[in-house]
């Protein structure tokens, strides 16, 4: 019986310490930039413990647009902490892109309203890479991702810190 009891707090112990995060991805972060209209304007940075910072500038909350939304102040700083299952997508998403093999830059000028969007990686390597995406149509599994950061705004639960 003691040798069981022990057998139990040892695997009891072993399962409270903290477990070593070996994400490849240490920061990511999405920016999607202005065009001529009422585009979202925000930047979300992910650490591999699933914290975030969503920086909201302007059209995040509101529909619609006016010549003076620009004139009003940034929407706010806000932390929060990424779903586990919304991270595990992300993580897959990423992966799927095959980041490092990516052209540092997509997107046509021709057309002077559309909004650019940066992905910039950091990876447990050392290592980074950054892709600009005027349009943000690059490739189809950019645009999914480009989504994604999107759909984040509302689907996590975030805590205005400014």
């Amino acid at each position: 019986m003691k040798y069981l009891l022990g057998i139990f707090a040892f695997i009891f112990l072993f399962s409270c310490t903290p477990q070593k995060n070996n994400s490849k991805y240490s920061k990511i972060e999405y920016e999607a930039g202005a065009c001529f209209g009422s585009c979202p304007i925000f930047k979300i940075t992910v650490n591999p413990d699933r914290t975030a910072v969503f920086e909201a500038e302007h059209f995040n909350f509101t529909n619609g647009f006016s010549k003076g939304d620009f004139n009003k102040p940034r929407e706010g700083t806000f932390k929060g902490t990424i779903k586990q299952e919304d991270y595990n997508k992300l993580i897959a998403l990423l992966d799927g892109l095959k980041v490092k093999k990516l052209n540092e830059k997509y997107g046509e000028r021709n057309i002077t309203d559309l909004p650019t969007s940066h992905l910039r990686i950091n990876f447990a390597d050392g290592t980074s890479k950054h892709v600009e995406d005027y349009g943000k149509r690059g490739t189809k599994k950019l645009e999914e991702l480009y989504k994604f950061f999107e759909d984040l705004r509302f689907s996590q639960q975030w805590t205005k810190v400014n």
